[in-house]
């Protein structure tokens, strides 16, 4: 009876131990395998190609070929190489390289701060990545030059207030304007497509900022000055033209021009009028010294409603 249990506990034990053995060498398979395909991935001999992407490969007989199809390839390990991952999507491409605003100088030598962006897209392949080395170095040397090129010839109110307008100015340069005279344009020179150009942000320096306002807050000080002589000397012509005529109206009382009245004390009664009334309207107190060498002497014309009949007479006869 012991030696009947014995057997299929052997069998049992046996069973066990194959399916180990089996199990371990599917597994070594397995890892094997896995092994050289991450190998092979990683050399680079199996590569894929992702949708809006393309390879670049160089040939066993030295040429350059871009790969477009999406899906995997393969190549001849040791004899060729991928040269470059090209995206053929929209890409852009920042001013100075730098998201950061970069110092310009205006048209009337200005400091201001800008910062601007280009949209692009790579369509031909074998100018950008087959005939330029290192394009994408050069776009952004070409695109600095005319940007700044464009800015710089503007003067300060119209990078501040047309934006608009230079937006698109540097636009269709940079779309359809040859690079220099009988030149390429920037698209056709790198195979590339300019999609769109934004001016991020235009803006003076902090400083700058300041002095301007200082500025404007002086020229509105001046302005209120001037605004209040020029209304003070408009109240002075206006008073002296008034009593210009009343001392005109003095002169016709005291006899006018046929009686002879001395220049002097013309003078002086119109003097002595102007400042009494110049004292009135500003509270200044005011006198007027008379130089003359001669005392003006003031002879007034008699009354009539004193003078008898004879005398009337007589100064009619005269006349």
């Amino acid at each position: 009876m012991t030696d009947k249990k014995a057997v299929p506990n052997f069998l049992q034990r046996a069973r066990v131990g194959i399916f180990l053995r089996r199990f371990m060498f599917m597994f070594f398979i397995f890892a094997t395998l896995y092994s050289l395909v991450a190998v092979i991935y990683s050399t680079q001999v199996i590569y894929k190609v992702k949708l809006n992407y393309a390879m670049v490969i160089e040939q066993l007989n030295g040429t350059r070929k871009a790969v477009t199809q999406v899906g995997w390839h393969a190549r001849l390990p040791f004899f060729t190489r991928i040269e470059q991952d090209v995206p053929l999507m929209n890409q852009s491409l920042y001013l100075g390289n730098s998201m950061e605003p970069m110092r310009i100088i205006s048209k009337e030598n200005v400091a201001l701060w800008t910062s601007a962006v280009l949209t692009y897209r790579i369509n031909n392949l074998k100018v950008w990545a087959i005939e330029t080395l290192f394009p994408r170095d050069l776009l952004q040397g070409d695109f600095d030059g005319i940007v700044k090129d464009i800015l710089q010839a503007q003067k300060v109110n119209s990078l501040i207030s047309d934006r608009e307008q230079i937006k698109e100015k540097i636009f269709n340069a940079l779309k359809s304007r040859p690079i220099n005279k009988d030149g390429p344009t920037l698209e056709e020179k790198y195979g590339m497509e300019v999609v769109s150009f934004v001016l991020r942000e235009t803006r003076f320096g902090d400083k700058l900022v300041e002095a301007t306002e200082e500025k404007k807050r002086r020229e509105l000080i001046a302005e209120a000055a001037n605004y209040a002589a020029d209304q003070e000397a408009d109240r002075i012509r206006k008073l002296y033209k008034a009593y210009l005529d009343s001392i005109s109206s003095l002169q016709d009382a005291l006899g006018g021009k046929e009686q002879g009245i001395s220049t002097d004390l013309l003078q002086f009664l119109t003097q002595q009028k102007w400042a009494t009334a110049y004292a009135n309207q500003t509270g200044q107190k005011t006198f007027v010294m008379h130089d003359s060498r001669v005392s003006p002497a003031l002879t007034l014309p008699p009354d009539p409603v004193k003078c008898t009949p004879v005398e009337q007479e007589d100064k009619l006869l005269d006349k």
